[in-house]
């Protein structure tokens, strides 16, 4: 197993690896940037370095600071956690040159994977489905209307190298595409620094269903079940359930062998997610992208198969068996996560400050991975994720009836946060049913 471990990451994605590090006696590194000294994960590691200022480009970002810091601190292997570096080939690249071990899968499957089109070309050579699209950029707005007069309208208009929901627009009619086209292109190169555009259908009532896969050591590719992740705002996750209401044993059979088959067309290792989209009204599921990391929403797959994911990629990246028998998965129950934000809970506007009250939840099925407490500052340079707020229960009924009493008692004063908004959700007749789809938030606005 590996003995030293630094934590390229923050909040609580960072204490959340270090709870696991600490437990296999692994030695943590985390670093930090100034606006994040006081915060718990800095305190919990048996060592930090600070490695720059608030701004993440020179800091959570700075390829070259965290690697001086791994190497001051003797560390043996790097867990970029989500968002950040975590998607980076390049830095996973130079992570491994640096006689590091990256714990995540290798730079050449998160270099597959990165760029949409080629992942959707991947993805269907190897018989995964994939919704109707181009695959190739579309070159230029001339090329992207007769793109979408073959497809159809409505049609999406996707950043190549986007993800997490960032980089998208929706365009009805070719009046609309004209304006989306322009719109994510311009953003795209502003972010991603690749200004290349995908077309492929857009179904408006759809639900949003990935699969949870791990790369073993050994070479196998194994599905962990799958979440729902319908309740969205802006193309963001807010909710997360396993398993999903939608999906019956039959079609979670061919979604789960999908999933292996992405992943070993890549030759997957360590954690990954399939993301797909899934028609309700024929059952049909379409490849949207794969993220090459660990999710914001792994604890219901932790719940529902009583493994800890965390665990799971350090023993990948060691070279070791997992704790459990690949042959012999049996999930069990029902898990739904809620992303705690400092946000506005009607228009979802971020809403830093200083928190002056933090009093989380407890009991049996209530599990809080908070990145912040009572006393600390969300500023707004970062992601305004405060905590996730998880539930289990032997039935989704059993989940909610607890998720209501969490929510409840969850008690934020100080920054503008949404725990509002998942008392209105819990009350929701549509989402109560199972039957809802990645339209419920805006229905309720």
């Amino acid at each position: 197993m590996i003995e030293s471990l630094l934590v390229a990451n923050r909040g609580e994605i960072a204490r959340r690896i270090i709870r696991t590090a600490k437990r296999l006696g692994i030695r943590v590194i985390a670093v930090h940037s100034e606006a994040d000294a006081d915060l718990p994960f800095v305190a919990e590691a048996d060592e930090a370095v600070l490695i720059g200022p608030p701004n993440p480009a020179l800091s959570y970002r700075n390829t070259e600071a965290i690697l001086a810091a791994a190497k001051s601190a003797g560390a043996q292997a790097i867990h970029p956690g989500y968002g950040f570096l975590s998607e980076n080939a390049e830095f996973a690249r130079t992570v491994e040159a640096s006689g590091l071990i990256w714990v995540g899968p290798d730079a050449d499957a998160i270099t597959a994977m990165g760029d949409k089109i080629n992942a959707r070309n991947l993805m269907a050579a190897a018989g995964v489905p994939v919704a109707p699209g181009t695959t190739d950029p579309a070159a230029d707005l001339d090329a992207a209307v007769t793109a979408a007069a073959d497809i159809g309208y409505p049609v999406m208009v996707k950043a190549a190298a986007g993800g997490g929901g960032m980089g998208m627009g929706v365009a009805v009619d070719e009046a609309a595409l004209r304006t989306e086209y322009d719109k994510v292109r311009a953003f795209a190169e502003r972010m991603f620094g690749d200004g290349s555009v995908l077309i492929e259908r857009y179904f408006p009532r759809v639900r949003h269903v990935e699969v949870q896969i791990l790369g073993l050591a050994d070479g196998r590719v194994v599905a962990l079940g799958e979440r729902e992740c319908s309740v969205q705002r802006r193309n963001q996750k807010l909710v997360e359930e396993s398993p999903s209401p939608a999906v019956s044993p039959e079609l979670r059979s061919r979604l789960l062998a999908a999933a292996v088959r992405a992943g070993e067309a890549v030759g997957y290792r360590n954690a990954g997610t399939v993301e797909c989209l899934l028609d309700p009204s024929t059952g049909e599921f379409f490849f949207l992208e794969m993220n090459t990391r660990l999710q914001v929403e792994h604890p219901v797959t932790e719940y529902v198969y009583g493994i800890d994911l965390v665990e799971e990629q350090l023993r990948v990246a060691s070279g070791l068996a997992p704790t459990f028998d690949p042959d012999a998965l049996t999930p069990g129950g029902h898990a739904i996560e809620m992303r705690i934000n400092a946000e506005d809970p009607k228009r979802f506007l971020p809403g830093p400050g200083v928190i002056r009250t933090w009093v989380e939840p407890t009991g049996e099925g209530v599990r809080v991975d908070s990145g912040y407490t009572e006393g600390n500052t969300v500023t707004p340079f970062y992601d305004s994720l405060l905590a996730k707020l998880i539930v289990s229960g032997a039935t989704r009924d059993e989940a909610l009836d607890r998720a209501k009493a969490a929510v409840a008692a969850f008690q934020i004063e100080g920054p503008k946060n949404n725990v509002p908004f998942f008392a209105e959700l819990l009350t929701n007749d549509e989402f109560l049913s199972g039957a809802y789809d990645t339209g419920i938030v805006s229905r309720m606005r």
